[in-house]
């Protein structure tokens, strides 16, 4: 048996690709979209949703699956908002790119409930321009689903497990981690990736100006490692908020780093550092 009905609140990239996956995936259902008016034109043009509405509230009212696909505040918010009015019968999760303070609200807004109403979830997919005019329901092949269930929560309960499914027909692997390494973790692997390319871009625009010839100078390295300086901060500003403290200690880890290369540019060391770099992309040997 599969979802009847589906509401995605935040009809932009995530949303967006995701309302295209599952229909790619065989969900024959009514997919209901929740955003602001211009979003919800563009998405219904683009085919991702069935229905538009623009109050959260309604558009929640008949769904047995809800994903939140807002910025991490908004989840948060949207949480306290229509948590009490989804049906005990449907499942609530959300794509937040933290985790900690959204499962600390869903603790609070679902009490002793909160495992039966609420999985927490992070797709491992993007691009770096946000917009339902970007959605492609290829995004999540081969992509990592992340999901930080609670203590005790049971993903053979049959509404997590269709949802599960439901992932990984659009091609995503799921794989579960505790909420605060997750955020570790993505510290790391996400989060101080897009700060990296931020500082670099902004101190090439600083030294170099915004001269097109720098593009053409600098070659595929540079654009590789500007790719995700033009991501918007509306899309990284709570993830900062919410983050801080392990992208304080990411960033911390790359500044020794950086501070380490610089003093020895003219010793072995440097060859070391490139020889420790070179293990990340070494290939797996299987026995």
């Amino acid at each position: 048996m599969s979802f009847r009905q589906i509401t995605i609140i935040g009809t932009g990239l995530i949303g967006g690709s995701f309302a295209l996956a599952a229909r790619k995936a065989g969900f024959t259902g009514q997919i209901v979209g929740c955003d602001r008016e211009p979003a919800l034109c563009m998405a219904r043009d683009f085919g991702a949703i069935d229905v538009a509405v623009t109050s959260p509230e309604e558009a929640v009212r008949g769904s047995d699956l809800v994903l939140l696909a807002t910025p991490v505040g908004s989840i948060i918010d949207l949480l306290e908002r229509i948590g009490p009015l989804v049906s005990p019968d449907a499942l609530i999760t959300d794509v937040g790119s933290t985790k900690s303070e959204i499962v600390s609200r869903a603790r609070n807004v679902f009490g002793t409930n909160v495992a039966s109403r609420f999985l927490p979830g992070h797709p491992m997919a993007g691009k770096e321009h946000a917009g339902v005019q970007y959605a492609d329901a290829h995004l999540f092949i081969d992509a990592v689903w992340l999901i930080t269930p609670f203590a005790g929560q049971d993903l053979a309960d049959p509404k997590i497990d269709k949802f599960l499914r439901l992932v990984g027909k659009t091609g995503a692997r799921v794989l579960a981690l505790d909420a605060a390494e997750h955020d570790r973790v993505c510290a790391l692997v996400s989060h101080l990736p897009q700060m990296i390319s931020t500082a670099f871009a902004s101190t090439l625009v600083d030294e170099l100006g915004d001269d097109p010839q720098t593009g053409a100078i600098g070659g595929r390295a540079l654009r590789e490692m500007t790719r995700i300086a033009s991501s918007p901060y509306s899309m990284w500003r709570d993830i900062a908020l919410t983050n801080t403290k392990n992208i304080q200690d990411a960033l911390l880890k790359l500044e020794q780093k950086l501070a380490h290369i610089r003093e020895n540019l003219r010793t072995r060391e440097l060859e070391e550092e490139f020889e420790r770099a070179h293990q990340l992309r070494k290939p797996v040997v299987r026995s």
